[in-house]
């Protein structure tokens, strides 16, 4: 099996471009046997941190988050993609795309500058047409009172110890011959909510994330003012219909639509896995949250996926590198935390399920490894196999 890989460019990583992975046998559904990267499909200097595909088109479009633009790239060979259209821009750090089921938009979110952006899509795919929607209010107001520790920074209200300052002193204590030994967590990037604003206690938007609804809903979320907004399509740009808004710097990031009609939203920065329902007139409400017990305070939730039937879904844990695993309880309205498991990776950016392997990709490991997944629990075992892969942020399989 094939994925493509998103990752950052030298701008702020190590990658060429847009990769290729292969996961065992190319023509096979199963991802379990030996990782190799097969090659780079195109160069990407503004950093493909996010790609998504079109529904019905050999076409893939880009965040190329260095650069604030949304580039789409047609699939010219079985491993090779060339520019579809001239980039279009979107605003600052655009970091996620999601098309729309009859491929006739795109919303891209920003979280540099809080947009959501309506692209269009002609029949061929290429985008044009950028409208942005309207921006968001903090529903807690325009000011926060930043709780500060002395070795912390406050980052939406949050506080966060400076692993880097820690870092540093312990290896100058360490000294030549055992420093290589203490984590390089001054290495760590900025998380997602980091910013000269944040550090100072301003509370700015964040756009993260656009998931696809059904009957023409789309949901974004808003990290950096605790908001789940709800759109629909009007005209050439978005209509807002509704906000849901999140625990004070609780930082929703990721979510994913559940069969069972309940929407799932990971917080980045308070480590939970809240669930929102629609009430018989379709008006969305939080109705149940689970936090991710066993987290370290300063880690930093990512990704948000489900098992192929469903009955689990997986959190990614930055910091210490661990994978959430929370099984779905009753109708699909609880959730239960059953087990807290090794990424087997640093900086656990991305994984996606592939039957019974989670592939995980590790930003900072430039790594991309496989993990077995128990067929009873659904808990990741040991890592299965690892490959290099310069600076991974997005695993997604190929068609």
């Amino acid at each position: 099996m094939r994925f493509w890989v998103g990752a950052y460019a030298p701008d702020a990583g190590s990658a060429e471009g847009i990769g290729i992975l292969r996961a065992g046998d190319v023509d096979s559904v199963w991802a379990s046997g030996p990782l190799g990267m097969v090659g780079t499909a195109v160069a990407a200097p503004g950093s493909p941190s996010w790609v998504a595909p079109h529904p019905q088109l050999d076409v893939l479009y880009a965040a190329l988050e260095a650069e604030g633009t949304v580039q789409a790239y047609r699939r010219t060979g079985e491993t090779r993609l060339a520019p579809l259209g001239a980039p279009v821009h979107a605003g600052e750090a655009v970091c996620h795309v999601a098309v729309v089921p009859d491929g006739s938009f795109l919303v891209a979110s920003c979280w540099g500058d809080g947009r959501v952006v309506r692209i269009a899509l002609d029949a061929t795919g290429r985008p044009s047409s950028p409208v942005i929607a309207a921006a968001a209010n903090d529903p807690y107001g325009s000011t926060v009172d930043p709780f500060v520790v002395e070795t912390g920074a406050a980052v939406s209200g949050a506080a966060v110890p400076d692993l880097a300052a820690a870092a540093r002193a312990l290896r100058e204590a360490a000294g030549a011959e055992f420093g290589h030994l203490v984590p390089e967590y001054d290495a760590v990037p900025e998380t997602d909510a980091e910013s000269e604003e944040a550090a100072a206690g301003a509370r700015v938007s964040r756009a993260h994330e656009t998931i696809i609804l059904p009957r023409g809903l789309l949901a974004t979320t808003d990290m950096g003012l605790d908001l789940v907004r709800f759109w629909r399509s009007s005209g050439a740009g978005l209509r807002l219909v509704q906000e849901v808004v999140l625990p004070k710097g609780s930082g929703p990031r990721h979510g994913v639509w559940h069969p069972s009609g309940h929407l799932y939203i990971v917080t980045e920065l308070s480590r939970e896995v809240f669930v929102l329902t629609p009430d018989a007139e379709g008006r969305w409400r939080v109705l149940s949250g689970e936090p991710l017990l066993g987290t370290l305070d300063g880690d930093t939730a990512a990704e948000l996926c489900t098992s192929r039937d469903g009955t689990t879904l997986y959190a990614g844990v930055r910091g210490s590198d661990t994978i959430g695993v929370l099984a779905v309880r009753g109708a699909g309205e609880a959730l239960q935390l059953t087990a807290l498991a090794e990424a087997g990776t640093h900086w656990p950016r991305h994984h996606v399920v592939v039957n019974d392997t989670l592939l995980v990709a590790g930003q900072l490991a430039d790594e991309i490894v496989s993990l077995p997944l128990d067929a009873r629990t659904g808990v990741p075992g040991r890592v299965r196999h690892r490959t290099a892969s310069p600076s991974p942020t997005r695993l997604l399989p190929l068609r």
